[in-house]
């Protein structure tokens, strides 16, 4: 508009720059400079950022005339009440690790930072295809699509929200208690917008990271802007997953209110039907009913911790096996298993449901995967939802996948070919045993 001569700023006396730091993230560099040379020089400047860049020291110097600097807290520096702390994994397991950090806190009330909008979507649909409560927030939505979102956050009615930068600025919400960075942003000192969004009022919050081996240098350098220090934590086991769930059951079931006049109609025909289970074994029952999902999905996984450095294969050397001899047999021992794998793929179409197809699929545990990560893995190379996968037959080598029906061609077309670790996958249907 300036540029056309429809915009004309040479009477103007005021100029409000809010949200500096992001306007110079987001590219609008040229674009300020341009808007504020064609001002007065003599004019009133406030310049509000939550970050103190270099960029918006440059136009501080440039464009204010003997500026003076009001500091809310203390520049740059963390929050006193938050808790900074990094887990350090392989890439690949980014998304289980995000997982097992939400499963472990059950009653988390959190936001997920992730760097683009295709990521942040992308995540969210992860999450709400294995069943968690969350949305996604990002610059794609319309402004009646961020104000949906946003209400049912602030009230609540979603435990997660994953959201960009940019589109997390202004979020005001109390009681956040975690933000997880699923990646560190570009910009370091974007860190403490991030993390700003917890423990506020007083309280007590978690800035969450989950790194690689090539991020510790950028954990170094938010160190030193928010001078505070990161703690290394431990990516939970399964085991300390489903222990931690154990308890929110226990404690759900505890604090359940009983409506006593609405009970009181079924109170003998319930009676009736539960009078065969012992007190211990009706305990078990009603546990185990929510229960069992996490146990399943969590049964033989792996330790994804990264030591750092070239570790990426040390689930496969263990299921391997060590030693010299086996590596003087692997020749005998190839043959046996690409005469094992023709036979089991055979075999492997047989006893699926109803409704149901079976592919197979030359990866398996010795790749590093469980039942839980390979559901991952089908889902976000082949678009579709985890209720679409039925039962999961998994060896050293490859492994059988029962598919809705409706979905398997979409299913085999996205795994074929794809990449895993560097490795093309191969997948077809298993043919039924005759």
């Amino acid at each position: 508009m300036i540029k056309r001569g429809v915009a004309k700023l040479d009477e103007v006396d005021r100029v409000i720059l809010d949200e500096a730091d992001e306007m110079l993230n987001m590219g609008f560099k040229d674009d300020l400079d341009l808007i504020l040379a064609e001002t007065p020089v003599e004019k009133t400047t406030w310049l509000f950022s939550a970050t103190m860049a270099k960029e918006v020291e440059r136009i501080a110097r440039n464009y204010m005339v003997d500026p003076f600097k009001i500091t809310v807290g203390r520049q740059n520096e963390g929050g006193e009440n938050i808790e900074h702390k990094f887990y350090l994994v392989q890439n690949r397991n980014r998304f289980p690790a995000l997982k097992r950090i939400v499963d472990v806190n059950p009653e988390i009330f959190g936001l997920i930072f992730c760097r683009t909008k295709r990521d942040t979507q992308e995540i969210s649909d992860r999450l709400i295809a294995e069943g968690y409560n969350v949305d996604a927030l990002h610059g794609d939505l319309s402004q009646h699509q961020r104000d949906r979102v946003m209400d049912k956050f602030r009230e609540r009615k979603i435990q997660l929200l994953c959201a960009t930068d940019v589109a997390a600025r202004g979020i005001d919400v109390s009681d956040i208690t975690h933000v997880i960075n699923y990646e560190l942003p570009e910009d370091i000192e974007s860190y403490t917008h991030r993390s700003g969004r917890t423990a506020r009022a007083g309280k007590k919050g978690e800035s969450l990271a989950i790194i690689t081996d090539r991020d510790k240098y950028k954990i170094k350098r938010i160190e030193k802007i928010i001078k505070k220090k990161f703690s290394q934590a431990k990516v939970p086991s399964g085991d300390v997953v489903c222990e931690s769930q154990l308890f929110k059951l226990i404690e759900e079931v505890k604090s359940a209110q009983i409506i006593e006049e609405e009970f009181e109609k079924y109170r003998e025909r319930v009676f009736e039907q539960l009078t065969e289970f012992s007190r211990e074994e009706l305990i078990e029952h009603f546990i185990s009913k929510d229960f069992n999902r996490f146990i399943e999905y969590y049964k033989d996984s792996d330790d994804i911790n990264s030591t750092g450095g070239r570790d990426r294969d040390r689930g496969r050397d263990r299921d391997r096996g060590r030693g010299r001899d086996r590596d003087r047999r692997r020749g005998d021992r190839d043959r046996s298993s690409r005469n094992e794998r023709r036979g089991n793929r055979d075999s492997g179409g047989r006893g699926a449901e109803a409704g149901f197809k079976t592919i197979f699929i030359n990866v398996g545990s010795s790749d590093g995967l469980n039942k839980g990560s390979l559901i991952d893995f089908v889902c976000s190379n082949t678009d579709v939802r985890g209720r679409v996968i039925g039962k999961i037959r998994m060896n050293e080598k490859f492994s059988f996948i029962e598919v809705e029906e409706a979905s398997s061609d979409k299913i085999l077309n996205g795994l074929q070919g794809s990449d895993h670790d560097g490795r093309s996958l191969r997948a077809e249907f298993a043919k039924p045993r005759r």
